[in-house]
């Protein structure tokens, strides 16, 4: 019976070879999933004996990563703000560096309910994701929201054009006990038939450049392209929600509104070209590139 040392020394080769570039945690990953254990228990313990079944699941897991499958799909979930999230090829994988859009949020939501709390028979502060994907980024706001007390003050809405990604962040919002504080909708953008505006718009959109899209790792060929394919510049999708702020967000609202890294220059432009007057900041990531798009319109700004 092979121990946990001797499994990840077998895991850890099989990855280079393969070409992964963070092989040693792979392999730390898969092992812990394949003996249903956190991955502090398996690096406590490198001289355990792992039983047959473990060990096939284990290079079953291996396997797949072999052939560039994220981790994260063949473990089926994935840490975010704190929290797990279920995820498959529905939707895009959750990144770190989202994480940041989360905070800016709770911080925009819980500065305005802390200026103007909502009664309880009255309208609701107006919150909306934009490109919603596994759910991660509106279920960790809204995991946030109720940490403070104040979930019952919002109004929460996510869309997505994708049925399935839909799909998956209602089960997220299930798993969470968040399906009654959030409202699911699948639709290009903005629903339409929402006549009223939002306080507070979210967005985390395809970003990145089509031709860019094959020099990625290969794991990102696991995710759906809808959720990667910015258009030729990396800001189609992004233009089209800038081309609707004016008339969907309250005068002193704000967007929140993630980028690539790279993207600044070309998306303050963009900024300037479609919405002139408006307010356009920029906030960093903790890798300290800029990250997230922060708008206000002449109103709020001034």
């Amino acid at each position: 019976m092979a121990t946990v040392r001797e499994l990840l020394a077998e895991g850890l080769g099989r990855l280079r070879d393969s070409g992964s570039e963070t092989a040693r945690l792979d392999a730390e990953l898969l092992l812990a999933h394949a003996l249903d254990t956190e991955r502090t228990a398996i690096l406590a313990h490198p001289e355990a004996p792992v039983g047959d079944g473990a060990a096939e699941r284990y290079r079953a897991g291996l396997e797949r990563r072999e052939a560039g499958e994220p981790v994260a799909y063949i473990r089926g979930v994935k840490e975010f703000h704190g929290l797990a999230f279920g995820v498959d090829p529905r939707a895009m994988i959750p990144r770190p560096e989202t994480e940041r859009l989360v905070d800016l949020a709770e911080a925009a939501i819980a500065e305005r309910l802390l200026a103007a709390p909502r009664p309880a028979s009255g309208p609701k502060l107006r919150v909306v994701d934009v490109g919603a994907g596994s759910g991660a980024v509106v279920i960790a706001v809204a995991a946030a929201l109720r940490r403070r007390g104040m979930l019952d003050e919002v109004e929460l809405l996510a869309t997505d054009v994708s049925a399935e990604a839909i799909s998956l962040a209602t089960e997220n919002a299930v798993g969470h006990a968040m399906a009654d504080a959030i409202r699911f909708r699948e639709v290009d953008l903005l629903p339409e038939w929402e006549v009223r505006r939002w306080d507070v718009v979210l967005a985390n959109l395809p970003y990145v450049r089509s031709d860019a899209i094959a020099s990625l790792p290969r794991a990102t060929t696991f995710e759906p392209r809808l959720a990667l394919d910015g258009g030729p510049d990396g800001l189609a999708v992004i233009r089209r929600l800038l081309d609707h702020l004016p008339d969907v967000l309250e005068p002193d609202g704000v967007a929140l509104l993630e980028i690539g890294g790279d993207q600044e220059p070309e998306a303050r432009a963009l900024v300037g070209e479609r919405l002139p007057g408006w307010s356009c900041a920029l906030e960093h990531d903790l890798g300290g590139l800029p990250r997230v798009l922060v708008l206000r319109p002449p109103a709020a700004a001034a």
